[in-house]
Parts: C-alpha cells; sequence; structure tokens
C-alpha cells in the first residue's frame, strides 16, 4: 500500500489488487460510520486506488494508514441487490465458446454468482462488479460498437457491468435488464453504488 498526496489536502492510495482496494474502501467505510475516521469529504474507490478528498492533515492521516491491519472482505449482512436479466445478447454465443460451455450455461454461471460493486465510473449508474471466478474473464471486443443499448448486461476482463443508457461500448454483451440504473428522483441517483452486493435473477425467454 502505497499514500501518494495530491495536491494539498487529498491522498491518492494505491493497492497491489481489486481486492485489497475494495478492502481498504470498506474499512474505510466502517470507520465512518463509527466515527473513528478523520473528517474526509469524498472517499473514491478504483480499480485499484482509493482517493481521499478533503483532508486536514493528508501526512499525518498516511502515517496512521500505514499502521492499519485491514481486515479482508466478508459478504456483511446487507442484502443482494436483485436485478432481473434475460440472457439473450449478441455475443452470449462467444462468451459461451471462450468459457467452453454452451450458451444456456453462460447464463447460469453469471446469475449463481455474487457481485460486489468495486467502483463506479464511465457513466453515471455504471457500477465496475467483481465476483466471477478468474477463468471467466474475457477480452472486450476487438471492435467496439457505435450503440449499446441501456440496460445492456456485458463482461469485459474481470468485470461485469450494466449499461445505465445508449452508448458506444466494446463489452461482450450477454443479456439485458429493465432494471433503471440511473435515476435523478432517487436517493441515492444510483442503484448501485460501491460496495454493494449484487444478483443477477434470470428472466423466462
Amino acid at each position: 500500500m502505497r499514500a501518494l498526496p495530491v495536491g494539498d489536502r487529498a491522498l491518492l492510495v494505491e493497492l497491489g489488487s481489486g481486492e485489497e482496494a475494495e478492502a481498504l474502501h470498506a474499512e474505510l467505510l466502517r470507520r465512518r460510520a463509527e466515527g473513528t475516521l478523520p473528517a474526509v469529504r469524498e472517499i473514491v474507490p478504483a480499480a485499484r486506488t482509493v482517493l481521499l478528498d478533503g483532508l486536514d492533515d493528508p501526512a499525518r492521516f498516511a502515517e496512521r494508514l500505514a499502521g492499519w491491519e485491514i481486515p479482508p472482505l466478508t459478504s456483511g449482512a446487507r442484502s443482494a441487490i436483485e436485478i432481473p436479466v434475460r440472457y439473450d445478447g449478441p455475443d452470449l454465443a462467444a462468451v459461451a465458446e471462450l468459457w467452453g460451455v454452451p450458451p444456456d450455461e453462460v447464463g447460469r454461471i453469471h446469475s449463481s454468482t455474487v457481485f460486489r460493486v468495486a467502483f463506479g465510473g464511465f457513466a453515471p449508474g455504471f457500477g465496475y462488479l467483481t465476483g466471477l471466478a478468474e477463468r471467466y474473464a474475457v477480452p472486450r471486443r476487438a471492435t467496439p460498437r457505435t450503440a449499446v443499448p441501456a440496460g445492456a448486461v456485458a463482461l469485459a476482463g474481470a468485470y461485469t457491468g450494466v449499461y445505465p443508457r445508449s452508448s458506444p461500448g466494446g463489452w461482450q454483451l450477454i443479456g439485458s435488464t429493465r432494471a433503471v440504473l440511473w435515476d435523478h428522483a432517487r436517493v441515492p441517483a444510483a442503484l448501485l453504488t460501491p460496495g454493494a452486493r449484487v444478483r443477477f435473477v434470470p428472466e423466462e425467454q
């Protein structure tokens, strides 16, 4: 773990893996909820980093952070968000071939996994979900699509994601959902926030 200063009041903490970044993010949220975390305006997780912004004394916090013991991630008591999905994506057969399974097995494997939102990005409401075994990692498409429909359930590398709105994209599309990922009238507006657990529930074709 390495803490780098960002401006006068922020730290960028670099971790050795995505799992370590998720564990640190969870620990920061736990300590903030308990009132044992120094004042910080924002905690922003990413693939292998966590940004802390609005610290009064970043150097002092970095010294304290170096002595922390970060517990591993646990499933926790928080209920998983369920997202209904039809496994009907145009890349389903290609993913099945990469996995070495029949196409209908892709949905079974994917829906039997409990995911965790590691971090958000790309577009409002888009969450990068981890949980699939490493052997199920798939490459992005060689040629990205100019328009991916809202609600597309997709895979890229070790991540699963759901497109909150129509946009270009190069992820492998395995399904679709009617769930609303981003709603300004909802609090929070994003359905999938960092740390949340997620399950995909198959719908009848």
